[in-house]
Formats: structure tokens, C-alpha cells, sequence
């Protein structure tokens, strides 16, 4: 069985259709539908290709250290992992041992249809995924490194039926033992009331030093906290449309690593009518909210509310560094958190407070629209009269929107512009896999899932196995374009 596949593809079978939809006059100053291109990154496009057979779906890929990668792939319900030689910088190398092939498990999903997110850091693996067979068994999981395999309790309060959409790890100062493992989803909202089957958009964290307490929570997590993500249009008599399904997560890197910008796409779930909304979050306000009141319900007659109580020290989600210990009180590790620091955080895994995007409203809006938006990559340019950012959204139809988003004077209000509409393929109503911004083609590329570069393989193209199913057929094969 061949554990991944690279394929290169002749440019003429691959064909980039432009469609210029804007008016000049709307454009910032300095910037026109023809010298766009010039201005950007590049983008890569993966684009799924039908095969009727695929036994093996890789399903992650990521740089493990200077010469080589971690694949991992489903293996037909029986996860297997694997070490890919791709040499050092230049070289054009992309070899793998089929002797040297391991236990997968709990790195990717057996089932290739059931979404995971995973980053890779200090030769650790950090997944949210269904790590059983049946896909009922969802954890946020550490693998991999010299410590020992952390991951959530089994408890419908700290993950309820989750989506993993993306994973990151952000810093929050200078000092590395804050460091925070951030991970986006959707689930069923315990705190909905009567709203059966309300599912909420969240954003949880755990620190990376996290290695589960003593008594309480052994092996698993003690720092895990998570908020609600909102990202909804003001409607009248203070009604908000709300789009609660999240799609895709993208990070704007800032010269500041602490602070990237947070893109993220949703859609709506409702019979009525079908929309989508991009929204952009600060990391301060996602910080704030952790800062903020926990979430507290005294029991199953009463409502849910904030928590008044005496909140314990260190306080639950805070990671053990030079800012908890104190004269007398120093925790070198989580496993000197008190007992009463991991109960609280057992029962009190949500914030009260929700992270709202900046303007409290999106930047994009689309409704009613022939075609699912469903990737994201957004580029900061300079223009003569300021940054814009560039967004690009694959649609589950084989096409790349460039947008931006024009603010109107003093208004909040935003105008959205089309700069181009790109057919990506030939073959219409492709789905688009995942979208990638790179500024250095060919030297690094990233894989469908992946968080971070790798080498490229090809001057061309590249394709990777990474599963997906639709009806009878299965996608097995991601090509990735520069476009």
C-alpha cells in the first residue's frame, strides 16, 4: 500500500480562469484589479481529485524536525504513522521506510471522514479528535515527545460532540512556560437551556507544560478552560442572526507572535435561510474572556450564571511559571496545584463571559448564495493610504474569492469587494480542500490540515493522500496548485 502519494502535474491540464469583478473606483488608493496580483503572496489551492479506492487517508502531515516529516494516516480504521525523509533545504528528496511504521492511534481518526486538528511543537503532537473506533471517544490529546499522554476526561462538560476545526499554539509573554495550546470547535451547547441540539462555536486552550495533577486529574488536563466564539449580525428589536457553525480558522501573523489576528469563517444552521460570515477576533479579547467570570450552574433548577464564589489559587486555566508562584507557594508544575484547583477546573470548564470579533459584528456576509464557503487565507498588503487585508475563500465548489473588506468613513459598517473570482480547475464543483498563503514558493509548503510548512517536492505541484468521502466515491488525493 502506498502511504503517500506525490504526484506532478503539466501545467496545461490545469487551467485558472480569472473573473474581475470590481470597479476600480472602489478600490484603496494605489491598488487596482490588475496589479493585484503583484502585491500578494502566493496562494496555494488544494483541490480533492476523485478515486473510486484509497485504503490509506493521510490525514496529517507535519515538519517533525530539519530533514523529515510525521505522516499519519487512517490505514484502513487502524491508524499508522510514519517518518518521511525530505532531505535538507534544496534538495528533492521524499523517501519513506515502509519497515519503520507505527501505532497511529490517537494521533489521527480511524474514520477519514471525521474532522481533527492537530499542531506540532517541541517534538510533541496536539490533536482534538474521536480517538476510538467508533468515533465516540473525543479528546484533546498530547502524544509523541518524552512526557507522558495527556488528554480531556471523558465528560460531556468539557467536550460535548465536538468538530476540531484548527489548532495553534500562541505565546503569551516572554516566558515560555505560558505558552498555550489554542484549539477551535464546535459542540453542543450544554449552557443552551431549552434549545435541544444548539451547537456553540468555542475557542479552548490548555498550556503546554500541562502534565495533570497529582491525586486529581492524573494524565489528564488541569489547565483546559474554553469560551464561546459569537459571530452574529445585529438584527431589529435586538434579535442577532447568529452563525454558529464554524468552518475554518485562519491566524494573520503580526510582527507581535503574542497577538495574530483570528479569521475565521462560519455558516448558519438554520431551515430558514443559508449564510455565511467571516469574523475577525483579538487575542486580547480572547484572553480577557479567560480572565473573566467562570460559568456556573448550582444545579439542574436553576439557571446558568456567573460564578461568585471564591475562585481558587493558582487560578483554574493558568499555567504553573514565574507569575503563579509566590513567596512561600512556588508550583514547578501543575502536579503541585492544590486538589481544590483541579476539582474547580473539573466542574468549571467554561468561561461566562463570550468572545465577541472586533466591531462586534463580521467583516463579510453572504447569503443565499449558490456555493458553501469553506477555506480561508488572508494577506496584509500595503496600500499608499494604509494595510488592507486580503481575504482568500476557497468554496466547496472549486473557486478562490479574493475579497477585501472597505471601511465607510467613521461608520462601522463595512463594504465588501470581489477582486477576482478564480476557477481553480477545468472540472467545475471541485471541492477545495484547503487554501494555503506562502511567500516563498518553492521552498516550503503545507499540507491539507497542517499548521506549518514543509518542503515542497515540486516546482509544480504536489498531492498528498488526505481523505475525504462524498456519496460513493472517495477523494483521496489533494493537488496542490500555486494560483
Amino acid at each position: 500500500m502506498d502511504f503517500l502519494q506525490v504526484f506532478r502535474f503539466p501545467l496545461k491540464q490545469m487551467q485558472l480562469r480569472a473573473n474581475v469583478l470590481i470597479d476600480d473606483s472602489k478600490l484603496p488608493i494605489g491598488v487596482n484589479a490588475g496589479a493585484s496580483q503583484n502585491i500578494l503572496f502566493t496562494v496555494f489551492a488544494c483541490v480533492c481529485v476523485l478515486q473510486t479506492e484509497c485504503a490509506n487517508f493521510v490525514r496529517l502531515l507535519q515538519p517533525y524536525n530539519r530533514t523529515h516529516l510525521l505522516a499519519c494516516g487512517t490505514g484502513a480504521f487502524q491508524p499508522m504513522c510514519a517518518f518521511i525523509y525530505v532531505g535538507h533545504r534544496g534538495e528533492h528528496v521524499f523517501t519513506m521506510d515502509p519497515t519503520n511504521v507505527e501505532n497511529g492511534r490517537g494521533k489521527v481518526p480511524h474514520d477519514p471522514s471525521l474532522p481533527f486538528a492537530s499542531t506540532f511543537s517541541g517534538g510533541e503532537l496536539y490533536s482534538g479528535l474521536t480517538a476510538d473506533f467508533l468515533g465516540r471517544d473525543s479528546v484533546i490529546l498530547r502524544s509523541m515527545g518524552g512526557r507522558s499522554t495527556m488528554r480531556t476526561e471523558t465528560d460531556e462538560k468539557l467536550l460535548h460532540d465536538p468538530k476540531f476545526i484548527a489548532a495553534h499554539l500562541i505565546p503569551d509573554n516572554d516566558d515560555r512556560d505560558n505558552d498555550k495550546v489554542y484549539f477551535f470547535f464546535t459542540e453542543k451547547a450544554t449552557e443552551a437551556g431549552g434549545r435541544e441540539g444548539a451547537i456553540h462555536t468555542r475557542v479552548g486552550r490548555v498550556c503546554a507544560n500541562d502534565v495533570g495533577g497529582q491525586r486529581v486529574l492524573v494524565n489528564k488536563w488541569s489547565t483546559f478552560i474554553k469560551a464561546r466564539l459569537v459571530c452574529s449580525v445585529p438584527g431589529p428589536h435586538g434579535i442577532d442572526t447568529h452563525f454558529n457553525q464554524l468552518e475554518d480558522v485562519f491566524l494573520l501573523r503580526t510582527k507581535d507572535e503574542r497577538n495574530p489576528d483570528v479569521y475565521a469563517i462560519f455558516s448558519t444552521i438554520s431551515n430558514v435561510f443559508q449564510g455565511f460570515a467571516v469574523c475577525v477576533y483579538r487575542m486580547a479579547d480572547i484572553r480577557e474572556a479567560f480572565n473573566g467570570p467562570f460559568a456556573h450552574k448550582e444545579g439542574s433548577d436553576f439557571q446558568w450564571g456567573a460564578y461568585e464564589g471564591r475562585v481558587p489559587y493558582p487560578r483554574p486555566g493558568v499555567c504553573p511559571s514565574k507569575i503563579t508562584n509566590q513567596p512561600g507557594r512556588e508550583f514547578a508544575s501543575t502536579k503541585d496545584f492544590p486538589d481544590s484547583v483541579l476539582h474547580f477546573a473539573r466542574s468549571h470548564p467554561l468561561m461566562w463571559r463570550p468572545v465577541y470579533p472586533a466591531l462586534r459584528q463580521p467583516v463579510l456576509v453572504k447569503a443565499n448564495i449558490p456555493y458553501k464557503l469553506k477555506q480561508i487565507v488572508v494577506d496584509r498588503v500595503e496600500a499608499e493610504d494604509g494595510q488592507y487585508d486580503v481575504m482568500f475563500i476557497g468554496t466547496d465548489i472549486g473557486t478562490v474569492l479574493k475579497v477585501i473588506a472597505l471601511h465607510s468613513g467613521n461608520s462601522l459598517e463595512t463594504e465588501e469587494v470581489t477582486l477576482e473570482e478564480l476557477q481553480v480547475f477545468k472540472v467545475s464543483r471541485t471541492p477545495m480542500g484547503r487554501l494555503v498563503l506562502n511567500a516563498a514558493w518553492p521552498e516550503t509548503l503545507t499540507a491539507p490540515g497542517m499548521d506549518h510548512p514543509v518542503h515542497d517536492t515540486s516546482p509544480t505541484a504536489n498531492a498528498a493522500t488526505a481523505g475525504r468521502t462524498s456519496g460513493r466515491e472517495t477523494l483521496c488525493c489533494s493537488v496542490w496548485i500555486r494560483i
